[in-house]
């Protein structure tokens, strides 16, 4: 086989730029991640700010009345929205991308076809080798 220059070097280049762009594409994600859990505390704030200020701002006769419903809500609306839909949020896109980048690093698609594991193949190979 005749060593050919121009080959290696493109196939050097094509994977060099393959590995940036997904070095690129992995931070993105990671930082759309980060994007999410900064919008879970904004989301949390708000719930603070339009519903328990405004059981706190209220005089204090209807205050305490009002104060109990609020923090009762509150606390439903954090359980439900917080908690259970943004965190599955969360984990299921940090799940997708541990998925994604752990494949990246690991599959190449280099055209080998998939033969499973099987003892009677393996025997065979053994025993052409040993032949």
């Amino acid at each position: 086989m005749r060593f050919n220059f121009g080959e290696i070097l493109m196939t050097q280049v094509i994977h060099s730029i393959e590995y940036c762009l997904g070095c690129i594409s992995n931070t993105a994600s990671y930082l759309r991640l980060w994007a999410l859990s900064l919008a879970h505390a904004q989301l949390s704030d708000v719930l603070w700010t339009m519903l328990v200020r405004v059981g706190l701002r209220v005089d204090t006769t209807y205050g305490v009345l009002l104060l109990l419903p609020v923090i009762a809500l509150f606390a439903v609306l954090t359980i439900f929205i917080l908690l259970i839909m943004e965190g599955l949020s969360a984990f299921l896109h940090a799940i997708r991308l541990h998925w994604v980048e752990f494949q990246n690093k690991f599959y190449v698609g280099a055209g080998t076809k998939f033969v499973p594991f099987s003892f009677r193949l393996l025997s065979s190979k053994f025993s052409d080798d040993v032949a």
